[in-house]
């Protein structure tokens, strides 16, 4: 079909791949359970769109461009590690906001659900972003342009005219699968927001550890 072999394989890889936790969907599940779902899909579609661009890049070449240019891949290796690592510390700094708006409305004895997104959150909710930043998680990752040329290249017919429409094919399936797995992030990640909302300590403390995580992930890119 399209010049795509082994179709049940490629899609068992493809289910393997999807559920592995990386920083696209753990942003899209911090953003949907502070949020709520109408941002959490704002950021599903940045991922969306930085991924067609990578696949769009793999199918052109860009892969085997990165591959024979070390200095190159380096160089946009150290980009999304600094970009990672920018996006860490601004979780962690929001984490510390939370901290400290909790502490202050314990001394004024506000009730803790008077208001279901402060001004200030609203005001954060609207500097984030979060279609910019999830379209620059997705580019700031040269490996997945590696990694996208090496595993669709193993389901491509080498004798096939027209290679461009089995990558898109492939391509339509890995956004398909991608968009399922995501919607049930965001809606779990609503779940999550009622909680967060009540309870300060736990949305800093999810914050944070999401920012830890995000300083992992440029730690490996950087090093790896």
């Amino acid at each position: 079909m399209l010049g795509v072999t082994d179709l049940p394989t490629y899609l068992a890889g493809l289910l393997l791949i999807i559920l592995l936790p990386g920083p696209n969907s753990l942003y899209v599940l911090s953003v949907a359970a502070r949020r709520g779902v109408r941002t959490g899909y704002k950021a599903a579609a940045g991922v969306f769109t930085g991924d067609a661009v990578l696949m769009t890049l793999a199918a052109a070449g860009a892969g085997a461009l990165l591959q024979t240019s070390p200095l190159l891949f380096g160089v946009v290796k150290l980009l999304g590690a600094g970009y990672l690592t920018w996006l860490a510390v601004g979780m962690l700094r929001g984490a510390w906001a939370l901290w400290r708006s909790r502490a202050e409305r314990d001394e004024r004895e506000e009730p803790a659900a008077a208001d279901p997104q402060p001004r200030g959150e609203a005001a954060a909710a609207e500097r984030e972003r979060p279609y910019r930043r999830a379209v620059l998680i997705s580019l700031f990752n040269p490996k997945a342009i590696l990694f996208l040329v090496s595993f669709f290249v193993q389901f491509v017919d080498p004798g096939y005219a027209y290679p461009a429409l089995s990558f898109l094919l492939l391509g339509a399936l890995l956004q398909l699968g991608s968009f399922l797995y995501l919607t049930l992030l965001i809606f779990g990640g609503t779940r999550l927001s009622a909680a967060f909302r009540r309870r300060r300590r736990l949305s800093a403390g999810a914050t944070s550890a999401a920012g830890v995580l995000f300083l992992g992930f440029a730690a490996k890119l950087a090093t790896g």
